[in-house]
């Protein structure tokens, strides 16, 4: 366990977008056997990342945000939703607080950008941890790169 503070931030230049697809091949792809070539979309290019990093510069956790029509096929249709996504912290990072602190952060992101609610899709195995920051799961179980999800929302 880290003892490292560490600080969250919007990913602005390409080295924390580095960071960023840097923590999710090392979870999605490392750790979870997500194929590398759906793990990256062109969702990338225009959603908001976030990153966490420790003190000392070591990327720790990221996540993002879609919206507008990029969220669109993740919220039904409604514009006034942003979608949740891609959300990873690293094994030497995991119960430090960093994941509530990114979701937080693509919360801050969607209100910046006038949305009433976030949708995710969450893994079932962490239906729990987002339960705990105010989601409420809808709709059945399904399937995502293998792995069982169910969708989520918060309204903001």
């Amino acid at each position: 366990m880290s003892t490292h503070a560490y600080a969250v931030r919007v990913a602005e230049d390409p080295a924390d977008r580095e960071a960023c697809f840097t923590v999710r091949k090392e979870v999605f792809v490392g750790e979870q056997g997500v194929p590398e070539d759906i793990e990256y979309d062109a969702y990338d290019a225009v959603a908001v990342h976030v990153l966490a990093v420790r003190e000392d510069g070591v990327p720790l956790g990221t996540g993002r945000l879609l919206y507008g029509e990029a969220a669109a096929g993740k919220t039904g249709g409604d514009l006034t939703v942003g979608s949740l996504g891609r959300l990873a912290v690293t094994q030497a990072a995991r119960g430090l607080g960093v994941g509530a602190a990114l979701v937080r952060a693509v919360e801050d992101a969607a209100r910046a950008r006038g949305l009433v609610a976030v949708d995710l899709h969450a893994q079932t195995h962490a239906l729990g941890f987002y339960e705990r920051l105010g989601y409420v799961a809808y709709g059945p179980e399904f399937p995502d790169a293998g792995i069982p999800h169910r969708a989520m929302r918060r309204v903001l």
